[in-house]
């Protein structure tokens, strides 16, 4: 005949039950509210270093950029914190650079500024610059290039840090570039833009919480 469980072996069970669910490590809930201040907010931005691009083994400098948009808090993950209304490469005089020559940039806007994770001990929102657009061209050859780039903002310093990843950026037309510039090879964009409230010397900041 089986004996009957006792009650030390129930309550072992029960602690063992517990001891699982104590180790179990708990998973993050991204942030669905996202703050930004002053809100709504208009923006003007500069490079804060060279803005790099390379594709297919080719580097593009420019020493010069600019962009202004607004920001304004959302909801939502990702959510959409930003829009970049107007931004140019290079400027009259210092022209993006290559090694077959000077490069034409001309985008087409506006691109977002999506969230999707904060962390607020170093007060950096990590998300993606979407809708990005661009042609570029030297000479007779011209290519279009759209998708996105992974980006980062950080609240000390305004600084929106675009760093692309393989995949984000592809060509989407070519033309008269023969095998420089194939449909489908990747761009990665490189960028560092601080932000300002348009003609102040105030820094906006996102922070992404929870409910």
């Amino acid at each position: 005949m089986k004996k009957p469980i006792g009650k030390s072996a129930v309550a072992a069970g029960a602690a063992a039950a517990a001891l699982v669910l104590t180790a179990a490590p708990a998973s993050a809930v991204p942030s669905t509210v996202w703050t930004v201040t002053p809100s709504p907010v208009a923006f003007s931005a500069k490079n804060a270093a060279n803005l790099a691009i390379s594709i297919n083994g080719i580097a593009i400098t420019c020493t010069t950029s600019s962009a202004s948009g607004t920001l304004q808090s959302s909801a939502g993950n990702p959510a959409t914190v930003g829009v970049i209304s107007s931004i140019a490469f290079g400027a009259p005089g210092t022209p993006c650079t290559s090694v077959l020559g000077n490069m034409t940039m001309v985008p087409t806007t506006p691109w977002t500024i999506v969230a999707r994770d904060h962390t607020a001990a170093t007060g950096v929102t990590k998300g993606h610059v979407g809708g990005i657009d661009i042609k570029l061209s030297w000479g007779a050859c011209v290519f279009r290039v759209r998708g996105t780039s992974s980006s980062t903002y950080t609240n000390a310093t305004g600084r929106l840090s675009v760093a692309g990843v393989p995949g984000e950026l592809p060509v989407v037309a070519s033309t008269g570039c023969g095998a420089a510039m194939p449909v489908g090879a990747a761009l990665l964009l490189k960028a560092d833009l601080l932000l300002k409230k348009t003609g102040t010397t105030t820094v906006p900041t996102i922070v992404g919480t929870n409910p």
